[in-house]
Protein backbone atom coordinates (compact mmCIF):
# COMPACT_ATOMS: atom_id res chain seq x y z
CA UNK A 1 0.00 0.00 0.00
CA UNK A 2 2.74 2.50 0.75
CA UNK A 3 3.90 2.30 -2.80
CA UNK A 4 0.79 4.20 -4.20
CA UNK A 5 1.18 7.37 -1.52
CA UNK A 6 4.05 8.83 -1.77
CA UNK A 7 2.77 11.28 -4.58
CA UNK A 8 -0.33 12.24 -2.29
CA UNK A 9 -0.86 15.49 -2.07
CA UNK A 10 -1.09 16.62 1.48
CA UNK A 11 -4.57 18.11 2.61
CA UNK A 12 -4.54 19.42 5.75
CA UNK A 13 -6.11 22.84 7.34
CA UNK A 14 -4.30 24.36 10.88
CA UNK A 15 -8.27 25.17 11.75
CA UNK A 16 -11.52 23.93 10.78
CA UNK A 17 -12.52 26.36 8.38
CA UNK A 18 -15.40 26.90 6.03
CA UNK A 19 -15.19 24.26 3.28
CA UNK A 20 -12.40 22.49 4.99
CA UNK A 21 -12.58 18.36 4.46
CA UNK A 22 -11.58 17.04 7.60
CA UNK A 23 -12.16 13.68 5.57
CA UNK A 24 -9.40 14.32 3.05
CA UNK A 25 -7.50 15.95 5.64
CA UNK A 26 -7.33 12.93 7.97
CA UNK A 27 -6.90 10.57 5.21
CA UNK A 28 -3.94 12.72 4.14
CA UNK A 29 -2.08 12.50 7.19
CA UNK A 30 -2.28 9.19 7.23
CA UNK A 31 -1.36 8.29 3.60
CA UNK A 32 1.31 10.81 4.28
CA UNK A 33 2.52 8.85 7.52
CA UNK A 34 2.57 5.66 5.44
CA UNK A 35 4.78 7.00 3.05
CA UNK A 36 7.09 8.01 5.02
CA UNK A 37 7.43 5.20 7.26
CA UNK A 38 7.96 3.19 4.38
CA UNK A 39 10.34 5.75 3.19
CA UNK A 40 12.53 5.56 7.29
CA UNK A 41 12.24 2.05 7.08
CA UNK A 42 10.11 2.33 10.32
CA UNK A 43 6.74 0.10 10.78
CA UNK A 44 3.27 2.18 11.25
CA UNK A 45 1.61 -0.97 12.47
CA UNK A 46 -1.92 -0.90 13.08
CA UNK A 47 -2.01 -0.04 16.39
CA UNK A 48 0.23 3.04 15.55
CA UNK A 49 -1.77 3.97 12.81
CA UNK A 50 -5.17 4.08 15.01
CA UNK A 51 -3.30 6.25 17.44
CA UNK A 52 -2.34 8.64 14.66
CA UNK A 53 -5.67 8.90 13.36
CA UNK A 54 -7.25 9.14 16.72
CA UNK A 55 -4.73 12.05 17.01
CA UNK A 56 -6.02 13.66 13.36
CA UNK A 57 -9.59 12.25 14.34
CA UNK A 58 -9.64 16.83 15.31
CA UNK A 59 -7.93 19.55 15.45
CA UNK A 60 -8.02 19.84 18.95
CA UNK A 61 -5.22 18.41 21.26
CA UNK A 62 -5.85 14.28 22.55
CA UNK A 63 -4.73 13.20 25.98
CA UNK A 64 -3.10 9.24 25.74
CA UNK A 65 -6.26 8.59 28.29
CA UNK A 66 -8.95 9.62 25.71
CA UNK A 67 -6.83 7.66 23.26
CA UNK A 68 -7.05 4.59 25.41
CA UNK A 69 -10.71 5.47 26.13
CA UNK A 70 -11.38 5.35 22.28
CA UNK A 71 -9.07 2.11 21.49
CA UNK A 72 -10.34 0.07 24.17
CA UNK A 73 -13.37 -1.16 22.10
CA UNK A 74 -11.61 -2.55 19.24
CA UNK A 75 -8.55 -3.30 21.78
CA UNK A 76 -9.62 -4.53 24.85
CA UNK A 77 -6.21 -5.36 26.21
CA UNK A 78 -5.14 -2.13 25.18
CA UNK A 79 -3.12 0.05 28.43
CA UNK A 80 -1.87 3.01 29.10
CA UNK A 81 1.63 1.71 28.12
CA UNK A 82 0.37 0.40 24.56
CA UNK A 83 -0.76 4.29 23.42
CA UNK A 84 1.81 5.97 25.28
CA UNK A 85 4.66 3.71 23.11
CA UNK A 86 2.56 4.21 20.35
CA UNK A 87 2.67 8.18 20.65
CA UNK A 88 6.20 7.69 21.47
CA UNK A 89 7.15 6.57 18.21
CA UNK A 90 4.72 9.01 16.57
CA UNK A 91 7.14 11.54 17.97
CA UNK A 92 10.32 10.26 17.85
CA UNK A 93 8.92 9.91 13.42
CA UNK A 94 7.98 13.67 13.73
CA UNK A 95 4.11 12.15 13.03
CA UNK A 96 2.74 14.04 16.13
CA UNK A 97 4.04 16.91 18.49
CA UNK A 98 3.08 16.73 22.24
CA UNK A 99 1.84 20.03 23.59
CA UNK A 100 3.65 20.09 26.88
CA UNK A 101 0.83 22.45 29.18
CA UNK A 102 -1.82 20.25 27.90
CA UNK A 103 -0.19 16.59 28.13
CA UNK A 104 -1.44 16.15 25.06
CA UNK A 105 -0.81 15.29 21.56
CA UNK A 106 -1.80 16.80 17.71
CA UNK A 107 -1.14 15.43 14.86
CA UNK A 108 2.09 16.92 12.47
CA UNK A 109 1.19 18.85 9.14
CA UNK A 110 5.43 19.09 8.08
CA UNK A 111 6.25 15.32 9.38
CA UNK A 112 8.85 14.75 6.43
CA UNK A 113 10.87 18.23 7.52
CA UNK A 114 12.20 17.80 11.32
CA UNK A 115 11.57 21.55 12.73
CA UNK A 116 10.77 23.35 15.54
CA UNK A 117 6.74 24.72 15.89
CA UNK A 118 5.13 26.56 17.76
CA UNK A 119 0.75 26.09 18.78
CA UNK A 120 -2.07 28.23 18.22
CA UNK A 121 -4.23 27.04 20.70
CA UNK A 122 -7.93 28.28 20.81
CA UNK A 123 -9.17 28.61 24.45
CA UNK A 124 -12.85 28.55 23.30
CA UNK A 125 -12.94 25.43 21.13
CA UNK A 126 -9.77 23.94 22.26
CA UNK A 127 -8.64 23.86 18.18
CA UNK A 128 -4.64 23.52 17.35
CA UNK A 129 -2.57 24.74 15.11
CA UNK A 130 1.19 24.20 14.23
CA UNK A 131 3.48 27.10 12.72
CA UNK A 132 6.81 25.96 12.14
CA UNK A 133 8.63 29.41 11.56
CA UNK A 134 12.40 28.94 11.26
CA UNK A 135 12.56 32.93 12.18
CA UNK A 136 11.01 32.60 14.96
CA UNK A 137 12.77 29.53 16.44
CA UNK A 138 15.69 31.35 15.61
CA UNK A 139 15.22 35.09 17.51
CA UNK A 140 14.69 32.82 20.46
CA UNK A 141 17.72 30.96 20.00
CA UNK A 142 19.47 34.01 19.47
CA UNK A 143 18.03 35.85 22.48
CA UNK A 144 18.75 32.89 24.67
CA UNK A 145 22.04 32.77 23.72
CA UNK A 146 22.71 36.22 24.37
CA UNK A 147 21.88 35.89 27.85
CA UNK A 148 23.71 32.97 28.16
CA UNK A 149 21.04 30.68 27.85
CA UNK A 150 21.53 27.19 26.68
CA UNK A 151 18.29 26.01 25.09
CA UNK A 152 17.17 21.96 25.89
CA UNK A 153 13.98 21.96 23.81
CA UNK A 154 12.07 24.89 22.36
CA UNK A 155 7.69 24.47 22.15
CA UNK A 156 6.45 27.92 22.23
CA UNK A 157 2.33 27.89 23.01
CA UNK A 158 -0.18 30.86 22.10
CA UNK A 159 -3.20 30.90 23.36
CA UNK A 160 -6.24 32.83 21.72
CA UNK A 161 -9.02 32.33 19.61
CA UNK A 162 -9.16 30.47 16.00
CA UNK A 163 -10.84 32.12 13.14
CA UNK A 164 -13.85 30.61 13.85
CA UNK A 165 -14.32 31.56 17.50
CA UNK A 166 -13.21 34.80 16.80
CA UNK A 167 -15.96 35.48 14.27
CA UNK A 168 -18.79 33.84 16.67
CA UNK A 169 -17.32 36.39 19.82
CA UNK A 170 -17.58 39.11 17.29
CA UNK A 171 -21.10 38.47 15.81
CA UNK A 172 -21.91 38.13 19.64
Amino acid sequence: MAEAIPNLPFHTAPFHTEGHDHHLCVFSALGRAEALCHERGTRLTELRRQVLELVWRSHAPIGAYEILSALQPNHPGAAPPTVYRALEFLVENGLVHRIESLNAYVGCDRPDKVHISQFLICTLCGTAAELADPAIAQAVASQAEALGFLIQSQTIELRGLCPACRQKAASS
